[in-house]
Formats: C-alpha cells, structure tokens, sequence
C-alpha cells in the first residue's frame, strides 16, 4: 500500500519525513517545472478502520480530547520520547506528549509538515 499526500511545501515534507523521522527513500524524480516526487520506505502498511467511537476512546487515552482528523498517520519507533522531541525539534507541534495507553503502547501525537497528524509509537510489551 503507498500513500500519497499532496504537499504544500516539498521541500520541507521531504526533510522533516525523510532526514528527521528516517524513512529510507527509495525514488525521487524530478519532472519539468515544480513535478517532483519523493517515495520513502516507511516500512509495512497496514489499514486501520475505526468507528467513531474507537477514534474517540483512542484520542481520550493519548489526548485526553477529540482531535483525529479523518486520517492520522502512526508510525512505529523504538524510542517514542526521543522521536517526539526530535520531530518537534525539527517543525512537528505537540498535542500530546508520550502517554502509556492500555493496550501497553507508549504513544504521541503530532501535528506535521504536509497536514498530517501523527501518533508515534512504542510497544512495551515487546520489551519484557
């Protein structure tokens, strides 16, 4: 599955997705005029449906509010507190800082360059 999102500002989206979070890129192209795509390895894809009420109990736990839009993107890191800082270091605004959930995650949330909002995060459970 790819996922593709239009973006205002390239430039910036490729770095802060590409140099800052670390997706590995796999192929650029550069057309004529402003025609640019930028494709990166963010490993398995997987799709996530989820009634209203699932978003809503999910935001309660990270948030402690309801802020989904209709997409949000996650991501899985080996180290949420240093990915968090480091993602708002490089642009990504805080909405809520890591919080251990009850399916034993720690998770984030961000919002992002390209108009993505982020949860980041960490299985615990895996680490026993």
């Amino acid at each position: 599955m790819r996922v593709v999102v239009k973006v205002d500002d390239y430039d910036e989206a490729v770095r802060f997705y590409r140099d800052v979070l670390g997706a590995e890129e796999e192929l650029q192209i550069h057309g004529e005029g402003d025609e640019r795509v930028t494709i990166l390895d963010v490993g398995r894809a997987t799709l996530e449906l989820s009634t209203p009420a699932q978003v809503d109990m999910i935001d309660r736990v990270e948030v402690g509010r309801s802020v989904s839009p209709r997409i949000r993107v996650a991501f899985e890191v080996t180290d949420v507190d240093s990915a968090t800082t480091r993602l708002v270091e490089a642009g990504a605004e805080l909405v809520a800082p890591p919080t251990r959930t009850p399916w034993d995650s720690l998770n984030s949330r961000l919002e992002a360059p390209a108009g993505l909002q982020l949860t980041l995060f960490e299985e615990l459970d895996q680490q026993g």
